[in-house]
């Protein structure tokens, strides 16, 4: 367990991408990762982590995807394989079940929406970083989808960005077995400073003072 102190007031947890396409049955991702999530018991951590966190007083940021809207990527020179896909079956529908939070996990009155992100990292072109430093955030804690994308992504420019990284076993998924490992035991430990398991933050966060 990371010896790391959360006090609530410069601690920000960062919920990425809580769509119903990712994380609900019926979702267009869901099958994609049912298995790891199923596994890892990510909903049931999800769940427990933001609740101990908005109990302790931490400051949860929803992270979102960009919604799939007509002519998102009209003239856009290099699309991605995920970003090409995404747009051709529509993931992330404005306006559409499979584009909305997943109800467990919809934004509350006090929590901060940012904007949504194009591609992986949830700081590119986004107003995150300045929502983090207007709310006095020093150490973020990133969950959600995926591990390997998103997660990785934001949390590795969180880093350079001079914040406290920490990433939440079980709070996240991945296609893969393989690429959960990748993200959690390859690449993790060169950018984040602490990789706990779900029932280690929420310990952790149970221990937070306002």
């Amino acid at each position: 367990m990371t010896d790391t102190q959360y006090e609530p007031a410069h601690t920000g947890l960062l919920l990425m991408d809580p769509y119903n396409d990712f994380l609900s049955e019926g979702g267009k991702l869901w099958p994609l990762v049912e298995e790891v999530a199923t596994e890892v018991g990510l909903l049931d951590n999800l769940r427990a982590v933001v609740a101990v966190a908005r109990a302790a007083g931490i400051q949860v940021f929803v992270v979102p995807h960009r919604r799939w809207r007509e002519g998102n990527f009209a003239n856009w020179n290099f699309l991605t394989a995920d970003q090409a896909g995404g747009n051709e079956n529509r993931v992330f529908e404005d306006g559409a079940w499979g584009g909305d939070w997943h109800p467990d996990f919809a934004p509350q009155e006090n929590d901060v929406v940012v904007h949504e992100h194009w591609g992986q990292s949830g700081f590119a072109n986004t107003d995150l970083d300045l929502q983090l430093k207007k709310h006095g955030i020093t150490h973020v804690v990133t969950v959600g989808m995926l591990a390997n994308t998103c997660i990785e992504s934001t949390s590795r420019y969180a880093m350079e960005l001079g914040y406290h990284v920490t990433l939440v076993r079980g709070a996240t998924a991945a296609w893969t077995r393989e690429m959960l490992h990748a993200a959690h035991d390859l690449n993790g430990p060169s950018y984040a400073h602490a990789i706990v398991s779900s029932d280690e933050i929420v310990t952790a966060f149970k221990g937070a003072q306002f």
